[in-house]
């Protein structure tokens, strides 16, 4: 009995993961377009043309990212809905959606070294 409850535990874990890739790889190309359309223009390449070191790279995001340690895409989410010093809120800009697809490409991004 404990050996079938381990398999259908392996599966949905396999089931679950497989799932989560995808509509994170999803996030993460639709992120894509919105990045270039919205962020690009201050972060092109994950840099920042105003405030050179608070960029888009891992080191610099933990750095000035309350909780980026702990969840790198909320912390993103949070970043970009409500702005701070000279970068804009996109709340009401872009839609929730929009900003977790952003979020998760950053944060893609930024564990790849942009």
């Amino acid at each position: 009995m404990k050996k079938v409850l381990l398999i259908v535990f392996a599966i949905a874990l396999s089931v679950i993961f497989t799932f989560t890739r995808s509509v994170l790889a999803a996030e993460t190309s639709n992120g894509a377009q919105i990045f270039k359309d919205n962020c690009s223009s201050c972060h092109i390449g994950g840099g920042n043309i105003l405030i050179a070191e608070k960029n888009l790279k891992k080191e610099a995001l933990l750095s000035y990212l309350e909780n980026y340690e702990s969840d790198s895409i909320q912390a993103i989410v949070n970043q970009v809905q409500n702005g701070k010093n000279a970068m804009p809120p996109f709340k009401g800009k872009l839609s929730e959606s929009e900003i977790l697809q952003v979020a998760a490409y950053v944060s893609q991004k930024a564990e790849q070294g942009w």
